[in-house]
């Protein structure tokens, strides 16, 4: 089964992928690694969400806006390869969650989307992972997300 099919069986629908918020690519491929820059919760969305986890949003919240990051990282990954079959592998996730001192579920937060990856790679789309807490992110987001695919030709 193609990874088209996969999200069509699965009900999701990839946003149009947002661009870099600055001087810098969506993606960078060097040799079989494909890097994609941070994505916040802010594809398909009229307004992004604004605040920090534990304060302003739950932890069930930022799994949700981790999800949505996923989706536009699916989406980026999608627009630079011109498919996402040649994804051979989800390397890494790394998220940074805008949170409060008090705050511990971070990993919680990043499973929103870590789940995504495996539900569309299935056994690809297990990754090594990394989870920080931020006292501030760009636009005042919940949450950022970076990402690492090995891809095929």
């Amino acid at each position: 089964m193609s990874i088209a099919e996969r999200l069509l069986e699965l009900g999701i629908s990839l946003p149009k992928p947002t661009g870099p918020a600055a001087s810098y690519s969506n993606c960078v491929q060097t040799g079989n690694l494909l890097y994609v820059s941070g994505k916040g919760p802010v594809a398909g969305l009229q307004e992004p969400p604004k605040g920090k986890i534990g304060r302003e949003f739950t932890h069930q919240q930022g799994a949700q806006f981790a999800r949505l990051a996923g989706l536009d990282i699916l989406a980026a990954v999608q627009q630079h390869l011109g498919s996402l079959d040649r994804v051979s592998q989800v390397v890494k996730l790394q998220g940074f969650i805008n949170a409060t001192e008090q705050f511990e579920q971070h990993p919680a937060v990043l499973d929103g989307c870590s789940k995504l990856m495996v539900e569309v790679f299935g056994d690809k789309g297990l990754h090594a992972r990394s989870v920080f807490g931020a006292t501030s992110l760009r636009a005042n987001l919940p949450l950022v997300i970076d990402s690492i695919f090995e891809v095929s030709e």
